[in-house]
């Protein structure tokens, strides 16, 4: 049994987002990380997906995507990206049936003795690009954060699955990484940087939790093991 991750798959349903327009290592991504992901994961690991999963505006568009992430081998964990346009109620999401992915929202998912819990997160707040309007969505990010967090508050041993990086332009941690210290987690995975925006990537361990990068290309297309 192991646990891997991956963040931003940009899965193409109706074939109009060609990926490799932005970078040519984008060429052929899908395949490449579908490859990788059979070569690598077995039946009984645990795979966590941490946004950006599918380009689909419509859950009947994502659906596509989401029912061939359902036929590859493990159990997958997946939380909201910036881009999961799709993304519905959870009675909406759990009513599609696909029974080895959980949706995660405001809740947790127990694997054994390991927790895992997350949310979207949202843009820093020294970020230029943050507005008085974005406050509401960061605050209602971190109250999901906390929700989420609560529900695996005796697990021996805690992930969180974030989609926006969990630190501010300075690249000191921010409140999310507030929260994640109060419930003693022990690894925090993060995506939604490509390209010119792995400049920014952080890993290492900060405030006792160690962070990963997970964004697809920055990874390289291969889902990595992030927990034996």
């Amino acid at each position: 049994m192991a646990i891997y991750a991956i963040a931003d798959l940009h899965l193409d349903p109706i074939g109009d987002k060609p990926m490799d327009i932005f970078d040519s290592k984008w060429k052929n991504h899908e395949k490449n990380i579908f490859d990788n992901w059979i070569k690598k994961i077995n039946e009984e690991d645990l795979i966590l997906l941490a946004g950006d999963i599918s380009w689909g505006l419509k859950l009947k568009e994502a659906k596509i995507d989401l029912e061939k992430i359902e036929k590859l081998p493990g159990h997958k964990v997946i939380s909201k990206g910036n881009h999961d346009y799709w993304w519905e109620t959870k009675a909406k999401l759990n009513a599609l049936d696909l029974r080895n992915i959980h949706f995660l929202y405001n809740d947790g998912f127990k694997y054994n003795d390991i927790g895992i819990a997350g949310t979207r997160g949202w843009i820093p707040k020294d970020s230029d690009e943050f507005k008085e309007k974005d406050n509401k969505i960061f605050d209602r990010e971190m109250n999901r954060l906390e929700l989420s967090l609560k529900q695996i508050k005796n697990m021996k041993k805690k992930i969180v699955m974030i989609h926006y990086p969990p630190f501010n332009i300075s690249g000191n941690t921010n409140e999310f990484v507030g929260i994640m210290k109060e419930h003693n987690v022990d690894i925090c995975v993060y995506g939604h940087l490509h390209g010119e925006g792995h400049k920014h990537i952080k890993e290492g361990i900060f405030d006792g939790i160690s962070f990963k990068c997970i964004a697809s290309d920055y990874i390289n297309f291969n889902p990595i093991k992030i927990l034996e």
